[in-house]
């Protein structure tokens, strides 16, 4: 049963009663992510949110893990591109301690001068990671070719030199313009009584007042036919074509679901069947799409030996004109809504996966989607809308980010 409040400040907190667990999952949701920043605040949206959990008014770093560890609850966060989400899970007991940890974390975090030097290091730490993790960073070239200088195409960890040179000020500046009640929601699911929730969020967000403008993203610009290169000594040479896709909460975001599980969304589907199983040309090869406020993107992955990589993306070029020709088999059809039904109704086994979809569902679209609706809407589909995504995607020309030894010798 869905539970839906606003607090007078402007609080937004949406629950799904699941009384027949004994856990809870809660997430405090922001509407900012690395898709708000400008070019010169690359980066701010993630070192914040580790930043928060260097101690707050009421807690320091230690005692913030310990409270939690003490409870047996589990507590993180991340970042993306139009969100960033705190979160936690514990039994229903413990709920009133989860709520007070992420208003604390949400709302009352110092930004401390010697934490943000240590932990300034973690994130460079993280960006090298990045840098040394070819099948990451061909993703991070892939958003770049698409988008260029435009903010969903920089790295949601940021440039290294702007993240070294973040002050304090500048983060609690970020923080001033972005982190409020109104552009904030409150999702949780599992077993809990809406009255207590109710009081507790009051309690604990009730005062919270900081004014932040609604959120306005401009429209993007989504760039086809560019290529990203990355010459890097590496085993394996890590190929992504990127093509446009749906945004969230669009009507194409189902019909390009089923695409993806036709293309490459599973062990039977056409890329891996003739890629790996036939050929034995990759371990990885699979395709995906990103929903994003505003904007969506559909990529193809495949890892393979630099001697193969030509054959592979002509490989793939074959079987996106063979389906775009020829379009998909009633079986295929059948199989890949089945396979997004079936998916998506195990995902409702998992409190977890319900706060998530509450949560970015109405920060991003003002309400969160019931059940019933997206069950209707894969119900709905037809192979007719299927192939309609199929050509707004794939009948552009791709961009290609490839990372490793000889791209420059590869014919694009």
């Amino acid at each position: 049963m869905r539970d839906e409040w606003v607090l007078p400040n402007g609080l937004r907190v949406v629950g799904e009663r699941l009384p027949f667990l004994r856990s809870v999952s809660i997430g405090a949701w922001v509407h900012v992510g690395s898709m708000m920043e400008e070019a010169q605040e690359s980066g701010l949206s993630h070192f914040l949110e580790h930043m928060v959990f260097k101690g707050t008014v009421k807690r320091t770093a230690r005692q913030i893990a310990e409270e939690m560890d003490a409870v047996g609850g589990q507590l993180n966060a991340f970042t993306g591109r139009d969100c960033t989400c705190y979160y936690a899970k514990v039994i229903d007991e413990d709920l009133p301690l989860a709520v007070d940890i992420l208003a604390d974390l949400v709302t009352g975090a110092t930004i401390d001068e010697q934490e943000l030097a240590k932990e300034r290091g973690v994130i460079l730490e993280e960006i090298a990671m990045d840098e040394d993790s070819p099948e990451d960073l061909v993703h991070d070239l892939l958003s770049e070719a698409q988008f260029g200088s435009q903010a969903p195409g920089r790295p949601i960890l940021g440039p290294a030199e702007l993240v070294s040179a973040y002050t304090r000020d500048d983060l609690l500046a970020f923080r001033r313009r972005h982190y409020g009640p109104r552009e904030t929601v409150i999702a949780l699911a599992g077993n809990y009584d809406p009255q207590r929730v109710q009081a507790l969020v009051e309690e604990h967000f009730g005062a919270w007042s900081n004014e932040v403008n609604p959120v306005v993203l401009p429209q993007w610009t989504l760039h086809t036919g560019v290529d990203n290169l990355r010459e890097k000594d590496t085993e394996q040479m890590h190929i992504c074509l990127g093509f446009p896709g749906m945004a969230f909460g669009s009507e194409g975001v189902y019909p390009l679901a089923v695409v993806s599980g036709v293309l490459g969304g599973a062990m039977s589907s056409r890329l891996f069947q003739r890629i790996r199983e036939d050929l034995g040309l990759a371990y990885s090869v699979y395709s995906y799409p990103n929903t994003y406020q505003g904007v969506g993107t559909f990529g193809i992955y495949a890892g393979v030996n630099p001697k193969n990589a030509q054959l592979v993306l002509e490989e793939i070029r074959t079987e996106l004109d063979r389906f775009l020709r020829d379009g998909l088999t009633d079986k295929e059809f059948h199989d890949s809504v089945t396979q997004l039904r079936a998916g998506y109704l195990m995902g409702l086994e998992s409190p977890g996966s319900r706060m998530q979809g509450m949560g970015r569902s109405t920060l991003l679209r003002g309400r969160p989607t019931t059940h019933e609706e997206t069950i209707a809407r894969i119900e709905g589909l037809t192979a007719e809308n299927v192939m309609a995504a199929a050509r707004h995607a794939l009948g552009q020309k791709p961009c290609i980010a490839i990372v490793g030894k000889g791209t420059e010798a590869l014919k694009l």
